[in-house]
């Protein structure tokens, strides 16, 4: 890669860095040109060079939050065996990444969902993909635990990701607006209260 290459990659990873950092403080719709621009100390046309639109930067934003949450969550994670140790290393790392991240930034799939939820549009849909496949992969997960005899033979998997979709719904509420130190504990509590209830 050529220094002209690099720069330009690094100024574009910095001008979506400083729009998730505004997304994560004031939502997505909070996403313009102008305002990363500010922020970054480019023109306004600067930021479009390098971007374009303002959904495609909306977009950037979901898709380097996603990486970001991967990165933490899913793909360490997948160093554990399949099935329960897997599963339950990602719950250890989604609680941590939440009262760690997501406690002092917000989390953009969630924040994003009810910003967006009665929105028709391709930023929706866009959003809506990147959750969907990341809640695919962690029902596959759940499958894997089945299938290794970790979890009862019958389980319901859209069932337990739905209650563990809820669970860090809470400890994010309780983390960011209730201000509770406890949050993540409460939620590893929860975690393992809910497991229990699904082992053979």
């Amino acid at each position: 890669m050529d220094a002209k290459t690099q720069k330009a990659e690094l100024t574009r990873a910095a001008i979506v860095g400083a729009a998730l950092d505004l997304a994560g403080a004031e939502g997505l719709e909070a996403i313009t040109l102008q305002a990363v621009a500010d922020r970054v100390g480019l023109s306004k046309s600067g930021v479009f060079s390098r971007v374009g639109s303002r959904e495609a930067l909306q977009k950037a934003v979901i898709e380097e939050f996603g990486r970001r949450f991967l990165a933490d969550v899913f793909v360490p994670a997948m160093q554990q065996p399949k099935g329960l140790p897997r599963l339950d290393e990602i719950m250890r790392r989604w609680i941590v990444r939440t009262r760690d991240i997501e406690g002092h930034t917000g989390c953009i799939f969630t924040a994003g969902a009810f910003e967006l939820d009665d929105r028709e549009g391709e930023l929706r849909d866009f959003l809506h993909g990147e959750v969907t496949r990341w809640r695919a992969a962690l029902r596959r997960t759940v499958l894997q635990s089945v299938e290794a005899g970790h979890l009862r033979p019958g389980t319901d998997a859209d069932q337990l990701v739905a209650e563990i979709y809820s669970l860090i719904m809470g400890q994010l509420h309780d983390t960011r607006f209730l201000r509770d130190a406890r949050a993540a504990e409460r939620a590893q509590a929860s975690w393992r209260r809910l497991l229990q209830s699904y082992l053979p």
